[in-house]
């Protein structure tokens, strides 16, 4: 182990993966060291089935052949989706990663309304004034509000003042909402289902932040379109042979500009009396650095736990119920449709992405704990999933954001994985990081540019 490095990264989680990444192709010396003996830490994808068997403490079943080849199958711990022009599509872009990476798009977008009963429906989320005409999310009238209201958000500019419609930097969305007439069952799929948000507070907030996320939406739709022009299905991408492929790639693009990896040796973090980092120990020896990134279980002092995410690992041998026999598909359930605060989401994926055996499902049931039952809180919307292949893996994961921003003490630390299922969070959390540690905003054009190979990286 060579003594004196720019950067020392702790765990090899895709945030963690992807700054070791970013530096290193920005001349910084990187040593990445994680105490597993595998990549992705808590983003891993786990291989062969019977790993999942292992890891949640359950025995095999005797009739495991039902589930085909074991090594078919890699089931992502935290899953999530791309959204095709958002932030983490860029920056594998920019970055080059692609070149190791194949991705498809998901299927489709969903979203689950309850209408107050015990077995709502699900409905495709309106990915054009088209299809909001033909939507059974909304009655007749309730359409024609709609479509207008999408076609001011499509059209809408910061810079044209024409596109205001006499709102100003101060009305919120509510306003807006009330201003276009919409109903209560409209907001639920916009707020939730298009602009992503987990809760209700983004209502009395500046309506800016909605409309940009809405527009981040359909612009992800015609991100990837074909020749024809033709809408992609989903916003979403999946790559190939799950998420745990992501960090992996991010890892090999750091040693390829001089990053070095050290997996399966355990740490401990030296500081000076002032709290400042000084080096990391392992058995291999001292490697001392002018700062530390990590994830929140290599620095347990400095962090706060602040809240738990519930998630539930079902298989399944049939698509779900009511999206057209989707071989993926996102379906988010917005909270006021299931009496709570926030969102629940459900994430599937199948053979058709090398992460199952064929003709087999996985659907992953996420939400943020809201009460001191988890599990029923994601056992309540099973039924939407239909019948499962076992009984589904339940785990409760504490969440941790860093309670020491690292500007004095040189320790930057990640947040955790939230409950959403996409990127958008996580990408927020790395840019933050990076701004911390370099003192500078992450430039991704500037970054492409000191790659050997700047254009290797396209889908």
């Amino acid at each position: 182990m060579e003594e004196e490095y720019d950067v020392i990264v702790l765990g090899t989680g895709l945030s963690e993966c992807i700054l070791s990444g970013i530096l290193s192709v920005e001349g910084k010396k990187v040593l990445h060291m994680d105490r597993n003996q595998y990549y992705g830490a808590e983003s891993a994808s786990l291989t062969p089935l019977n790993a999942v068997f292992e890891r949640f403490k359950r025995e095999i079943p005797a009739d495991v052949e039902k589930f085909g080849r074991g090594r078919d199958w890699n089931v992502d711990l935290i899953p999530k989706f791309l959204m095709a022009d958002g932030k983490l599509v860029k920056t594998l872009l920019a970055t080059g990663v692609t070149r190791y990476l194949e991705f498809k798009m998901v299927e489709g977008s969903y979203v689950y309304m309850s209408g107050g009963k015990k077995n709502g429906k699900i409905s495709k989320v309106p990915a054009s004034e088209t299809e909001a005409l033909k939507s059974d999310l909304m009655g007749m009238f309730e359409k024609k509000k709609f479509a207008k209201f999408l076609s001011w958000v499509l059209e809408f500019q910061k810079e044209d003042p024409k596109t205001w419609k006499n709102f100003t930097e101060q009305t919120t969305m509510q306003q807006v909402y009330d201003s276009f007439g919409v109903d209560k069952n409209t907001i639920d799929f916009t707020g939730h289902a298009i602009a992503l948000f987990r809760d209700e507070e983004y209502r009395q907030r500046p309506f800016m932040e909605t409309v940009d996320k809405a527009q981040l939406y359909y612009s992800s739709l015609t991100r990837y379109s074909d020749q024809d022009k033709k809408q992609s299905p989903s916003p979403y991408l999946y790559c190939l042979y799950g998420l745990g492929e992501l960090p992996q790639s991010f890892a090999r693009l750091s040693a390829i500009y001089g990053g070095t990896y050290m997996l399966g040796v355990p740490v401990d973090v030296e500081l000076n009396d002032s709290g400042t980092f000084v080096a990391v120990k392992s058995k291999e020896g001292v490697a001392k650095a002018k700062m530390v990134i990590g994830d929140p279980s290599y620095f347990p002092d400095k962090v706060e736990k602040c809240g738990q995410v519930v998630r539930a690992i079902c298989f399944l041998d049939h698509p779900v119920s009511d999206t057209n026999n989707a071989n993926s598909a996102q379906i988010i359930c917005p909270a006021s449709q299931l009496n709570r605060k926030t969102d629940v989401y459900i994430c599937c994926v199948s053979s058709a992405h090398a992460v199952a055996s064929k003709g087999k499902y996985i659907a992953v049931v996420g939400a943020t704990v809201e009460t001191e039952q988890p599990e029923e809180e994601v056992k309540s919307v099973l039924h939407i999933l239909g019948s499962l292949a076992c009984e589904p893996f339940i785990y409760v994961q504490d969440l941790y954001r860093p309670t020491d921003l690292g500007r004095e003490s040189k320790v930057f630390i990640t947040k955790s994985y939230d409950a959403t299922t996409h990127f958008e969070t996580t990408c927020d959390d790395i840019e933050s990081v990076y701004e911390r540690c370099t003192g500078q905003k992450l430039d991704l054009e500037k970054l492409s540019s000191k790659l050997v190979t700047p254009d290797a990286g396209s889908f």
